[in-house]
Parts: structure tokens; C-alpha cells; sequence
């Protein structure tokens, strides 16, 4: 073979392996609902929050000791370095659990970012040993820049009678 031949092949060789590692942008399928952003080695983590937004509710709370055992029900699948949740005691609204909360015109709150669960045990600044007056728990969705997704999906319980 020619050195013009040798070139041609490793020319397509080159295009060919450059088309596969670069995929499909296409633009032609639609989201629809319940459609999730995933990365390769992510398995089904979620990187966007389904059509109906990222819901966090609580399934239940129990004593932990001194602290709460929190158990809850999303509809996305959590990653601290995706939508994650947020849980914080009510002294502070869902703007100010916020890496934006200046943005948001308040100033910043406490609040401990998880992506554990369905279970989770209050500690650092969820703990009840800084709750000061506050018997209600909250959780919110937040996205990886640890910024409140929807601060209207805040959901909150008493648990006064738990500490």
C-alpha cells in the first residue's frame, strides 16, 4: 500500500473513532415527564428534576437518642453533586438555606445538604442541640450549586413532641 492509502485509512480511522466517542447531539427526542439528565458512570442519578419538580416529603420521624430520625419520600434521585436535599429548622426560610440567599434579598441561613436517605439522622446544623426555640424540621430540594431549586416545595412537621 502507498503512503497515500496508509493515510487515507488512518484518516477514516480517526474520523470514525471521533464520531463515536462524541454521540448523538441531536436535538430530536423530546423530554417528556419524568425525564432525567443522567452521566455516563452515574447510573440513574438525576441531574434535572422531573417535569413536576423536585418533591421532598416526609414519610415519617422517630427519636434517634437526642436527635430525630427523619425518613422521607422524593421524586428524584439525590446526589450532593446534583439535586440533593436541604434539612434545617424552620428559624430560617427556604430562601435563606440558599448559597443564593443574598440574591435572594435575606440574609443566610444554617442548613445541612444531603443526599442520604431514605433515612437520615439530624446532626450538624439540623441537630437539636442548635434548634434554639424551633420544634419544626424542613427539607427542600436543592441543585449542585447547593441553591434552594423551589423555595414553594419547602415541606415542614412538628416535631415537638420527639425532642
Amino acid at each position: 500500500m502507498n503512503s497515500g492509502g496508509k493515510i487515507s485509512i488512518a484518516l477514516l480511522l480517526t474520523l470514525a473513532l471521533i464520531g463515536a466517542a462524541c454521540g448523538s447531539d441531536s436535538d430530536d427526542t423530546e423530554a417528556g415527564e419524568g425525564a432525567t439528565e443522567t452521566t455516563a458512570g452515574d447510573g440513574d442519578l438525576q441531574n434535572a428534576c422531573p417535569a413536576d419538580g423536585c418533591i421532598v416529603d416526609f414519610a415519617g420521624v422517630a427519636a434517634a437518642g437526642d436527635e430525630i430520625e427523619v425518613t422521607w419520600e422524593l421524586n428524584f434521585a439525590p446526589d450532593i453533586n446534583n439535586n440533593h436535599i436541604h434539612i434545617y429548622w424552620d428559624n430560617f426560610t427556604p430562601a435563606q438555606v440558599s448559597n443564593d440567599a443574598t440574591d435572594r434579598g435575606v440574609d443566610q441561613g444554617e442548613w445541612v445538604p444531603t443526599d442520604l436517605g431514605p433515612t437520615y439522622v439530624t446532626d450538624g446544623a439540623a441537630s437539636t442541640s442548635v434548634r434554639e426555640d424551633s420544634t419544626t424540621l424542613c427539607l427542600v430540594a436543592a441543585d449542585r450549586d447547593h441553591n434552594v431549586i423551589d423555595e414553594g416545595t419547602e415541606i415542614c412537621r412538628d416535631v415537638s413532641e420527639l425532642l
